[in-house]
């Protein structure tokens, strides 16, 4: 399946078809119970979607260079190495691709499934000498001992990540992530757009609250307008260098498929003290 471009940068304008399928989803939402059920053991559904489908679910992220050129960035001493963390690794699909392309980087790695991190300790490009795997929530504040008594990063990546969390938590998890960046440093971002196609898909009984949803397997997914995810940001500290919606085609020529999707991209960044 290949992500392919468009030049669209605007919030999808919804057809009176899909402006349905929306209405219907709040005919019955995820009850209370269920939804407390669904925080207290978010965890575990990972842990269970890594242990079912090890590294076969997602495809390695070549696209991350092209899309987010900080990552080819020169610095003004060009053999000084960064400090990149990848938050929410799964399986390594993002920082192992980094690896083969030799960019000037260490890497510290995260995420909340114990399962993902035994996979991605398990690779054959994981060194311990230039990458550090560690398991870690990110809505907790010890992530930011956990990370920092390695080093302060100068890039930190939240890539199809944040969206996993509960609401009530995107402030906490992004000001975790705040502390422990560099003055100067940036958080790389990107996950799912207000009116994607995977949002309008979803039936009533799969909605918890507004843009957040339950998937069959029991993780969860929120859809973001690009306002949103401004002010959250801004809220954490973060100064907002770029962030708009990005237009997509998953093309699978083989099983006839082709889907647009919409993602929000963005580049935020923790000022200078």
């Amino acid at each position: 399946m290949d992500d392919l471009p468009s030049n669209e940068y605007n919030l999808k304008t919804l057809t009176p078809e899909e402006e349905e399928r929306l209405r219907l989803q709040d005919t019955r939402l995820v009850s209370d119970f269920k939804a407390l059920q669904l925080e207290k053991d978010a965890k575990k559904h990972w842990d269970l979607f890594y242990k079912r489908n090890e590294t076969r679910f997602f495809k390695d992220r070549h696209w991350t260079t092209r899309e987010f050129c900080d990552l080819l960035d020169i610095d003004e001493n060009p053999e000084a190495s960064r400090i990149l963390w990848e938050v929410g690794c799964g399986v390594g699909n993002f920082v192992f691709p980094l690896i083969e392309a030799k960019l000037n980087f260490e890497y510290i790695v995260c995420d909340l499934s114990s399962k993902a991190i035994e996979l991605v300790k398990q690779h054959g490009l994981y060194d311990e000498k230039y990458i550090k795997a560690l398991q870690g929530d990110i809505t907790d504040p010890e992530i930011v001992d956990k990370i920092t008594s390695y080093s302060k990063v100068d890039v930190a990546t939240l890539i199809f990540v944040l969206s996993a969390v509960h609401p009530d938590k995107f402030v906490t998890a992004l000001k975790n992530i705040y502390e422990c960046l560099k003055p100067g440093g940036v958080l790389l971002f990107r996950d799912y757009g207000l009116h994607d196609m995977a949002q309008l898909r979803f039936k009533a009984g799969h909605k918890i609250a507004e843009n957040f949803y339950m998937r069959q397997d029991g993780t969860r997914s929120y859809y973001y307008s690009v306002e949103y995810v401004n002010n959250i940001m801004e809220e954490a500290g973060f100064k907002v260098v770029l962030c708009s919606y990005i237009h997509r085609r998953t093309i699978n020529k083989k099983e006839n498929i082709d889907v647009p999707r919409i993602f929000v991209q963005g580049k935020f960044q923790k000022e200078n003290s």
